[in-house]
């Protein structure tokens, strides 16, 4: 009897530990604004045009070097044309493109993470113009003491999907070359402190 209740207890104990240490793994990472970026660009026939836009707030929740959730919300009011065109940036937040007025944020946020062929990949799901889309892309992940930096390969979106119709062959069916590729790049990079 007494060797049973022994027993009990020191595999009571162990779980504890077990538990109490697997807690203390899960750590949560809330993003540094000044130091991530989300750099887009964006295609027609005769040439591209790229930019960046500005983070608007974010998270990160981390166990052992794996990210398990998070999101990250970016203010569409900042879309930036690195060429500098004012013109061009004006378009964008226009309700040609991204109507900005109406929904001045975009979201991302993570509903899983795996590794596949030595990649980690994340799944989420994309919020523009508010309307939601899963999206899988790789990325990958540095740690430091105190910070977490997920940085994604360039990945793409189609517009389309979202209801941006400026010159998209999905609406129009006489651009001819006056079209704009649906499909447009991203690439974050999120930087999150504890």
């Amino acid at each position: 009897m007494k060797i049973t209740k022994l027993f009990i207890a020191a595999f009571t104990l162990i779980t504890l530990l077990y538990t109490t240490s697997n807690a203390q793994e899960k750590v949560n990472y809330t993003t540094d604004i000044s130091n991530s970026t989300i750099n887009w660009k964006g295609y027609k026939p005769t040439g591209s045009h790229h930019g960046t836009i500005t983070l608007e707030s974010g998270a990160l929740k981390m166990d052992n070097g794996t990210i398990k959730g998070g999101y990250f919300i970016a203010n569409m009011l900042t879309i930036k044309d690195a060429g500098g065109s004012a013109k061009l940036e004006r378009h964008l937040k226009s309700d040609d493109f991204f109507d900005v007025a109406a929904f001045p944020t975009s979201k991302f946020e993570i509903t899983d993470s795996k590794t596949i062929e030595g990649k980690m990949m994340i799944t989420g799901n994309m919020t523009i113009k508010g309307i939601t889309k899963q999206l899988t892309f790789p990325v990958t992940i540095t740690e430091t003491a105190d910070t977490v930096t997920l940085t994604s390969e360039t990945f793409q979106v189609n517009r389309a999907d979202f209801n941006v119709k400026y010159k998209s062959k999905t609406f129009f069916n006489n651009l001819k070359e006056k079209f704009i590729n649906n499909e447009f790049d991203l690439q974050v990079v999120i930087v999150a402190v504890k």
